[in-house]
């Protein structure tokens, strides 16, 4: 069915105008001022609402084995949480064990998400190994439409790798012309810091933050810019949370590095107080790296604003604080790692960051939208509204009043990060391709809708 907005403030990361929006074949057909309803278009009046382009997530773990156990959410359950909350593409890790062939791990990874995914997707294929086998398989994969991969400078032993397969990753990548994205901790100094607490019987989720200080996150930085210079690789920063960590990217930006960033939502707006919450409440947010001092959020909101850092994601994933979060409750090592976000990280970043003045509206949107489209070869087709794009659209209700809670969200896990907290705005309609798939909040598309999307690979070099 054809579908026709009216009415409401189209907001790019470009431009702003009041008009409507014609899709119909699942794309944007025509942007006007007075189009006519057809008979029998689904029409939605916009009037007094924004509409931006539908968001994108470039970092979640929907499908993630960790720790011995598995993430609550299905691609059904977490791309509904998605599409509800206004997120109409995911990127997802792909991240097989180091005991896992790459080969293998993709088709398991696209097994889950095929015939369930209610939004649009794509991967970044985790290297957790380089061996003489896994060259070509990455060729394939690369060749089958993923242009990026994902690599850990950290978790020695299940998915870190070593600096012999992190070189021939990079060098693999820019002959291919494929962005990697790095989780960026010195492994090392983890390990040893961990051991240290554990012996002095520093057990609790409040330790989990000293066995990975800033500064081992920044030497991870550092460590990847040295390769990624060396190299000539793009390479992409995920979940940064401190200043000592976004001070080492900017330095190699200065020096000429191919490098962008990623913060998420949570190191903008929680703190590690959070985790030191009594009566093992702290385990709920638990994460690598961890959340920080709340003095580093003034640097992430300016690092956004400044284009310093270019996305905003979520890291999502989900361990329930019940059955899940005390495999760690004598050690806080064996905590699975993630705080569930997907959901609520477009209200959460309106409400904190265009609301208080820390982003406008134009950043807003490059931030959850329009850069992760372009840094991973998927705009114009995501991340803004122009004819010929996908008919991805958020109507977004800036009026809107509410609370956030367990009670009323989406995702399965069985709590909310942000239980209790307000929000200023949320999507009122979001369409996925054309199909209105959620309103007011609420998912009413069609499970298994979403489509796995192919990305060519930046130009090789």
């Amino acid at each position: 069915m054809a579908l026709l907005i009216k009415n409401g403030e189209i907001v790019t990361g470009s431009s702003r105008l009041v008009a409507d929006i014609w899709c119909e074949g699942e794309t944007i057909t025509r942007i006007d001022k007075n189009i006519p309803a057809p008979a029998g278009a689904d029409v939605v009046d916009a009037a007094g609402k924004f509409v931006f382009p539908g968001f994108i997530d470039p970092h979640t773990h929907i499908y993630l084995p960790f720790m011995g156990t598995f993430s609550k959410d299905t691609y059904a359950t977490g791309t509904q949480a998605a599409v509800a909350g206004g997120t109409t593409t995911i990127f997802d890790m792909c991240c097989p064990s180091r005991l896992e062939e790459a080969a293998d791990g993709f088709a398991t990874w696209k097994s889950q998400a095929d015939g369930n995914a209610c939004c649009d997707y794509t991967f970044h294929m985790g290297v957790t190994r380089f061996d003489q086998g896994t060259e070509a398989q990455l060729r394939k994969i690369v060749a089958e439409g993923v242009q990026s991969f994902k690599i850990f400078l950290a978790y020695k032993g299940a998915f870190g790798i070593d600096d012999a397969e992190l070189l021939a990753t990079l060098r693999l990548a820019r002959e291919l012309g494929v962005v990697t994205a790095a989780h960026c901790e010195n492994e090392t100094l983890v390990a040893e810091l961990q051991k240290k607490l554990l012996s002095e019987g520093k057990t609790g989720p409040e330790w989990h933050h000293e066995s990975r200080p800033p500064r081992v996150e920044a030497e991870g930085v550092h460590h990847l810019m040295t390769f990624a210079e060396l190299t000539g690789a793009p390479v992409y920063i995920v979940h940064l949370s401190c200043r000592e960590a976004l001070e080492e990217a900017v330095r190699a930006r200065l020096r000429g590095v191919d490098v962008r960033v990623e913060t998420l939502i949570q190191y903008l707006v929680l703190d590690k107080t959070c985790a030191e919450m009594p009566e093992f409440e702290g385990a709920k947010f638990v994460m690598s790296p961890p959340l920080r001092d709340k003095s580093n959020q003034p640097v992430l909101w300016n690092g956004l604003a400044q284009g310093l850092i270019d996305t905003v994601g979520t890291d999502h994933a989900p361990f329930d604080f019940e059955t899940q979060k005390p495999m760690g409750l004598s050690d806080f090592t064996k905590i699975p790692n993630g705080i569930p976000a997907l959901e609520d990280r477009i209200p959460l970043l309106y409400t904190h960051g265009v609301c208080t003045g820390r982003l406008d509206l134009q950043t807003f949107v490059n931030v959850a939208s329009t850069n992760a489209a372009k840094i991973f070869n998927l705009f114009p087709q995501k991340g803004t509204i122009q004819t010929g794009s996908d008919a991805d659209l958020v109507v977004f209700d800036p009026s809107y009043r509410g609370t956030l809670s367990v009670k009323t969200q989406t995702s399965a896990v069985d709590y909310n990060a942000f239980e209790g907290w307000e929000i200023q705005g949320r999507p009122a309609v979001v369409t996925v391709r054309g199909e209105i798939a959620a309103r007011d909040g609420r998912f009413i598309g069609r499970t298994g809708r979403g489509k796995f999307l192919q990305r060519p690979p930046s130009q090789s070099k």
